[in-house]
């Protein structure tokens, strides 16, 4: 099924059940007020959330209307945790080399992960508010997962069975902020602003052969501007799938339902394929011609993420943001 929270006025939205082709909405009032009390009694609710979902592509549910995306707030607009991964460590080499940083041997066989703000997640189609251009405004298109409430020293083998749902991710960087603040070695904030998601989080038996349980092999389709920047293979050269980062950040605690987990930027090693944002594209570019050619974003462009099915239907909607000044 697929899982919406729509405007209504609150800071958490009313949740909603949405129809596989996204045209179709209705609420689920009568089952949870928010998509947090569901995955708060996640057992209790989602049998009752599948059966209404089930009503609607039948065209049976009461009250059903026309869905939205520009009334979508983040499927979960102000989380418990969001932990963002970087679970494609060829990425992760690639963006330290711009900023002339040495990557240890360990990230090959230890997740790097880091906590970010969750009070203040931005809908798929939010504006983003920078206070200025110098900052270096980049995209970085990602998958994430949304956990049921997950033990202290869960095993990589385990993590995978508390998967509730899956969202796409933009998880915007202010990349000239970055290296003064990791030099302080206490890690990101300036630098990393609100982030944004889909429009709907999903089940994952709504991907079909396509989710293994711990990886979605489907390609991941960035435009800026309505250029395409890429399309890398979610699947492909991840080299920590989602049960692994779970093991990962339940080392010394505990999750509680509703935490997301990010991938970090999908990257494969096939260039041909695109990037997921710009600061790879930069440091490509650098490699083969000495100085970067593009850009980090500026006022007025615009940023589009999605993901089709083999049929080429959007499964999650798209993330589609202007970046703006901010007030």
């Amino acid at each position: 099924m697929k899982l919406a929270t729509l405007r209504e006025g609150s800071r958490d939205g009313r949740l909603a059940v949405v129809s596989r082709d996204l045209r179709r909405a209705a609420f689920a009032d009568g089952i949870a007020r928010t998509l947090q009390v569901a995955l708060d009694d996640w057992d209790g609710c989602a049998p009752a959330l599948a059966a209404l979902a089930a009503d609607l592509e039948a065209n049976r549910a009461v009250q059903a209307f026309d869905f939205d995306p520009a009334q979508a707030m983040a499927p979960l607009p102000r989380a418990h945790h969001w932990v963002d991964g970087s679970a494609y460590v060829n990425h992760v080499e690639l963006v330290r080399k711009a900023r002339g940083a040495k990557m240890p041997d360990s990230f090959w066989t230890d997740p790097l992960v880091y906590q970010g703000g969750s009070d203040d997640l931005l809908g798929a189609m939010q504006d983003f508010p920078c206070p200025s251009e110098d900052f270096g405004i980049d995209l970085e298109a990602e998958v994430a997962v949304v956990t049921g409430d997950v033990p202290m020293g869960t095993r990589s083998e385990d993590g995978r069975r508390h998967i509730r749902l899956l969202m796409l991710v933009n998880d915007w960087s202010l990349r000239n902020l970055i290296p003064a603040e990791l030099e302080k070695g206490f890690g990101f904030y300036q630098s990393k602003p609100a982030t944004a998601f889909s429009p709907v989080a999903i089940t994952p038996d709504e991907l079909g052969p396509a989710w293994d349980g711990g990886r979605v092999h489907l390609p991941l389709v960035v435009n800026v501007n309505d250029r395409l920047l890429g399309r890398p293979n979610a699947g492909v050269d991840m080299t920590f799938d989602f049960g692994q980062l779970i093991a990962h950040v339940t080392k010394t605690r505990r999750l509680g339902a509703g935490t997301i987990i990010g991938s970090g930027t999908v990257s494969n090693y096939d260039r041909s394929l695109g990037s997921c944002c710009l600061a790879e594209v930069r440091m490509l570019e650098l490699l083969a011609r000495g100085t970067p050619a593009t850009p980090f974003l500026r006022f007025g462009d615009r940023v589009r993420i999605e993901m089709l099915d083999a049929a080429g239907r959007s499964i999650f909607g798209a993330i589609d943001q202007r970046v703006v000044k901010a007030a």
